[in-house]
């Protein structure tokens, strides 16, 4: 039976038959079947389905705590009267959830290895000694994009980031390559979505001394560095654009990364950029292990 016949097959709704199981009884694998899953979703997305995603993510950018139907209650008083169900599988197409839990709307890759959470209690006091990584939804004039970008949580400091026109776990993977060319953190932070869970993603961080640290379910406070930044970016600059090409999308969202990082003052980092926090403090340990080392000889 060909593999587009035996996607069709499996029942993500029965409750008796594991999918892990499934797929492994119709020799497939599970990222083959949520790609599919994915593909399926975009294909129903019409032109309002368009204009409901861009105002589901004006909602989910200003309050990332909302689910499903809170995001439909949202829409309805500003006009858009849907289903929620409807509003569910838009979520699904741009990749987002609430980040507390809630009934039916998790995005997780059920058959992931599993990792223990690693910041409970922990004072970040350092570069690299934090990074977390998420996916925000881009909106494009007649189209939509995806974001991903891993941030040093000490400093603010956007490491690497990418822009991809699909939910593959391969532009995450490139993501994180490249910014371990960069430098390496001591604890690497992530939702336990189906692109930081898979097997080609894990596999990169497996090969570096890095810890792997994953939210657990409820964790609302976790992700609150990259949403600060998601909100910065949405409000600052995609808001107030209307890209016409994913590539445009890309040359603009790049200039302003830039000037986030070495530009902007953060009240937070008592009106300083990230870079600066990032690379100085960098040096400053630097001269401390060499200053150290020279004590000891």
């Amino acid at each position: 039976i060909p593999v587009s016949k035996r996607l069709k097959l499996v029942e993500p709704e029965n409750t008796r038959i594991p999918l892990v199981h499934q797929f492994a009884l119709l020799q497939i694998s599970g990222a083959t079947w949520y790609r599919h899953q994915n593909q399926v979703l975009v294909t129903k997305v019409d032109s309002v389905d368009l204009e409901v995603m861009h105002q589901i993510d004006k909602i989910y950018t200003k309050s990332p705590f909302y689910g499903v139907r809170k995001i439909n209650h949202q829409l309805g008083q500003d006009g858009h009267l849907i289903n929620h169900k409807r509003v569910y599988r838009l979520m699904q197409v741009m990749g987002i959830a609430a980040i507390f839990p809630h009934p039916n709307t998790s995005q997780s890759n059920v058959q992931h290895e599993v990792f223990p959470y690693l910041l409970k209690g922990l004072t970040i006091s350092k570069p690299n000694q934090v990074w977390g990584v998420d996916i925000t939804y881009i909106r494009l004039n007649k189209k939509w994009s995806y974001l991903v970008a891993l941030m040093d949580w000490y400093s603010r400091y956007v490491i690497a980031w990418k822009l991809s026109d699909n939910l593959e776990t391969e532009f995450c993977m490139e993501t994180l390559g490249l910014a371990l060319c960069r430098s390496q953190p001591e604890i690497h932070n992530s939702d336990q979505g189906s692109q930081f869970t898979s097997e080609g993603y894990l596999n990169i961080l497996k090969t570096q001394p890095v810890s792997i640290s994953m939210d657990g379910r409820g964790r609302c406070m976790d992700n609150i560095f990259t949403e600060r930044l998601w909100r910065s970016l949405k409000y600052e600059e995609v808001y107030l654009k209307e890209y016409q090409s994913f590539q445009e999308a890309k040359e603009s969202i790049n200039q302003y990364l830039n000037f986030y990082n070495h530009e902007r003052l953060h009240q937070s980092l008592n009106y300083q950029t990230p870079a600066k926090i990032y690379f100085e403090n960098q040096q400053l340990i630097k001269n401390i292990k060499i200053q150290g080392g020279e004590k000891h000889s």
